[in-house]
């Protein structure tokens, strides 16, 4: 059965000058991949963050991938190589409309 995707909402990035995305924590000497389990042992590490550059043009009702801010696709492709998951739907506004539909998500 192949992956679901992600639909992120790009519009509410717009206007940031860096994006940080948490990659993994450092947990004493070891660095795990995913969040621990529990709120004590989540308390006891720190996230470990990868930065990249935002993007000041608005993305609000844009409708074709093409016409994204280029670090706007930037950003999409490394959520998708971090998760190992394509986007099938990216958000850019508050309308239903606002959409970029790259792949059918309901196709089997």
């Amino acid at each position: 059965m192949p992956k679901r995707g992600l639909e992120p909402k790009l519009d509410v990035l717009d206007g940031l000058d860096r994006i940080q995305m948490c990659v993994g924590y450092q947990c004493g000497a070891e660095r795990l991949e995913y969040a621990p389990l529990g709120a004590e042992a989540l308390a006891a590490c720190q996230p470990i963050y990868e930065e990249m550059p935002g993007w000041r043009d608005s993305t609000v009702g844009v409708r074709r991938y093409a016409e994204l801010p280029a670090n706007a696709r930037a950003y999409l492709r490394r959520v998708e190589e971090l998760t190992d998951t394509p986007i099938d739907i990216i958000s850019t506004g508050p309308d239903r409309a606002d959409t970029i539909v790259l792949r059918d998500p309901f196709a089997g």
